[in-house]
């Protein structure tokens, strides 16, 4: 394997180097696309093969990953993306907005948001931010990127072994929602690893959505059957708030740390949880301890409990957080007065909730012209609210769920509002461009996942594979954190010393851990691309 060395300056290279258990070495090409599916990875790579750049390549993959792994995402899920274009950084927000009939009065009664069903489906923004990447940063025509998915939707595809156990899983519990036994469930069951699944309405609406630009999805006959199935079932989506649907261009916010920045998108995701724990870890002495340490792995857990517990409170649709901004969130007098709080000797409970597990699909491409691509796309938990539209092939988000009943809260729900979302593309930058897209899917795994990359690629120089190889944890609730059973006993008993309510979970736990995808770019030039093994996917590139 290789390991990185520390990004002090032109010197940085790679060597060899064993710390983690890995079936992977770090892949290093000069045309890169990294996802959580190999034949995603290869519907991309396909693209930039045939003359295409990253943002061709990323839309490919993220097309062909709403077919082969529908157990995270889908053409009704959600999306946002960050993309350096060579020589500017751009945020893109394609999430959905509720629709509106979305009154606290329709949920009168509720102690929580339903978290299946119509009730729990928003717009679906995925479709408009493949369409507004295309536009402005695509070389080939869009209907071009929607051929390797079409042809496996067609021919068929052969289910991965992980996306295989999370399909069952589901079975069980969905089977009985709107659609989706008819579309999901041939002969009655969830299809076994190495069966070949077919999904023929779905070629059609990827050759509607290619042919149209999108208009069918959000203006046309797609439009019409998603929302002649949600009247049918007394749904609040309708044709107006489909046609009101859009994706914003909206930047991104960043923090400083040890050099490098760290840039995700502005709320309603939880990104800024990840500024707010680097934050917090500049006023630590995070950067004078090992990456195996024990009192590193403290001072990341307490900083993101610190970091949950105020973007719990305070962060919703960035249009209604007039109480709490994001400047006042991330002012660094603020975040130095927050890091105070945690005691070196000690875990505390500092009033972090334990937010809903989650399920996304991550991917990130680049190319030899110097165009980087980080995108996620997400149902939320599994295949989303459980609702499939017959005769489509379209399966609905449940992002919905997101939304707070409390009406004193910035994230209660209402008309047009957008809900707190859990998904996040990273992106680092240095002082001299580029340093690093990625992101690490998987719920409230994704702000705490980003912490640990960055410390682990740009603090202990490992490599991009060795930091995804990495033994993870999150933060659950009061004292408690979850942590792999990968982790050594002598960083374990050392945290339960310190107070931490340690629960072990093994690396398969996808919801608890995530899956990562990581691209470095190389000082020389090219890249160095790590892929999860937690996932079936890989990294590849020529």
């Amino acid at each position: 394997m290789l390991h990185w060395l520390p990004a002090e300056g032109p010197e940085m290279k790679l060597r060899d180097a064993h710390h983690y258990p890995s079936r992977r070495s770090a892949v290093l090409a000069d045309n890169i696309v990294s996802t959580s599916q190999p034949l995603a990875a290869q519907a991309g790579l396909s693209m930039l093969a045939r003359g295409g750049n990253a943002a061709d390549a990323a839309i490919a993959a993220a097309i062909t990953l709403t077919l082969v792994e529908p157990t995270g995402n889908g053409v009704g899920s959600d999306a946002f993306a960050i993309i350096w274009d060579g020589s500017d950084l751009h945020g893109l927000n394609a999430s959905g907005r509720a629709p509106g009939g979305w009154t606290p009065e329709r949920f009168a009664g509720l102690e929580q948001m339903p978290f299946h069903g119509w009730d729990s489906v928003t717009v679906p923004g995925a479709v408009s931010g493949w369409v507004a990447v295309s536009e402005r940063f695509g070389s080939l025509p869009f209907a071009d990127l929607f051929e390797p998915a079409i042809h496996l939707a067609e021919t068929g595809f052969l289910v991965s072994p992980k996306i295989a156990t999370l399909w069952a899983r589901a079975a069980d519990q969905l089977a009985e929602y709107p659609g989706f036994a008819g579309t999901f469930l041939p002969d009655g069951r969830a299809p076994q690893a190495g069966e070949r699944f077919v999904n023929a309405p779905l070629a059609e609406t990827f050759r509607k959505i290619a042919e149209t630009r999108g208009r069918a999805f959000y203006e046309g006959d797609l439009a019409r059957a998603i929302t002649d199935f949600a009247a049918q079932h007394g749904a609040a989506l309708s044709m107006a708030d489909m046609a009101a649907h859009r994706a914003d261009w909206c930047g991104t916010i960043s923090r400083r740390f040890a050099g490098t920045e760290l840039h995700e998108i502005p709320p309603n995701g939880q990104g800024i949880a990840a500024l707010m724990g680097l934050g917090i870890l500049e006023h630590s002495s995070i950067r004078d301890l090992d990456a195996d340490d024990p009192q590193a792995f403290h001072l990341q857990i307490e900083a993101m409990k610190l970091a949950l517990a105020d973007v719990e409170t305070f962060v919703g649709d960035i249009e209604h957080m007039t109480d709490t901004t994001v400047a006042h969130l991330l002012d660094d007098g603020y975040l130095a007065s927050r890091a105070e709080l945690i005691d070196p000797t000690c875990a505390q409970d500092f009033g972090a909730g334990a937010p809903k597990h989650g399920s996304t699909v991550y991917l990130t491409a680049a190319d030899a012209s110097g165009m980087m691509v980080s995108f996620i796309q997400s149902n939320y938990a599994g295949f989303g609210s459980g609702v499939a539209v017959p005769g489509t092939g379209i399966h609905l988000q449940n992002r919905g769920a997101g939304f707070s009943l409390d009406p004193e809260s910035q994230n209660c729900v209402g008309p047009g509002k957008r809900p707190f979302h859990t998904i996040i593309p990273g992106f680092l930058m240095g002082p001299d461009g580029p340093l690093m897209s990625f992101g690490v899917m998987g719920g409230p795994m994704q702000a705490q996942g980003h912490v640990q990359m960055v410390l682990r690629t740009q603090i202990w120089g490992q490599d991009p594979q060795m930091a995804v190889d990495a033994p993870r944890w999150r933060v659950t609730e009061a004292l408690g954190v979850a942590i792999e059973d990968t982790m050594p006993d002598r960083i374990l008993d050392a945290l339960r010393v310190l107070g931490h309510e340690i629960s072990l979970e093994t690396p398969d736990n996808a919801f608890g851990f995530g899956g990562a995808q990581l691209i470095c770019r190389l000082p020389g030039g090219g890249y160095a691309a790590g892929s999860d093994p937690r996932k079936d996917g890989a990294a590849a590139g020529f």
